[in-house]
């Protein structure tokens, strides 16, 4: 049974975790102000990347990585598997039909169950071994405190993608 901590009296590894997380999923979202949607789906780089899937690709990697916490590795799609290959690929995308701030809402909600995981988990200790990929350690385990610190890094590697991305669109930059 999970023990629920309230936002006032959360401190220490779970508090830090949080607001690292938080930090930059705000340079992620700030990245995207004032974007229209047609500019949110532009790849104005010799990438692939543009700013609405950054943000689309980086929420369904904390939903999936979140999922792991709770279920282990059925959670994460096979590495073999060319359907969920394609899947992910188009993660990276702004799809006909979807809207930044659709993208942005899916993303808000995803965080929130976040943070409620991370005050609620029993324990930042808990492991489950990894799926078989090739990007991942045969036999390879990490524990849930080592996930949070995969998709922080992730966040803020993909803000800096995101804001390298828009400063070609428009000249605006996250900072400075």
């Amino acid at each position: 049974m999970a023990t629920t901590t309230s936002e006032k009296t959360l401190t220490g590894e779970r508090a830090d975790l949080l607001e690292s997380l938080g930090k930059a999923r705000f340079f992620l979202r700030f990245t995207a102000r004032g974007l229209s949607d047609e500019q949110a789906a532009t790849r104005s780089t010799v990438s692939a990347l543009c700013v609405g899937g950054l943000i689309k690709h980086v929420t369904a990697t904390e939903r999936q990585w979140t999922r792991f916490i709770v279920e282990g590795g059925s959670a994460m799609a096979a590495g073999d598997d060319p359907a969920a290959y394609e899947a992910y690929a188009a993660g990276f995308r702004m799809e006909a039909g979807e809207t930044l701030a659709g993208l942005l809402e899916e993303y808000e909600e995803v965080a929130r169950r976040t943070d409620e995981l991370v005050r609620t988990l029993p324990d930042l200790d808990a492991d489950h071994e990894l799926p078989p990929a090739p990007w991942f350690e045969p036999g390879a385990r990490w524990s849930a405190r080592r996930v949070l610190q995969h998709v922080i890094a992730e966040t803020a590697q993909h803000a800096g993608h995101a804001d390298i991305v828009r400063e070609a669109i428009d000249g605006a930059k996250s900072m400075g």
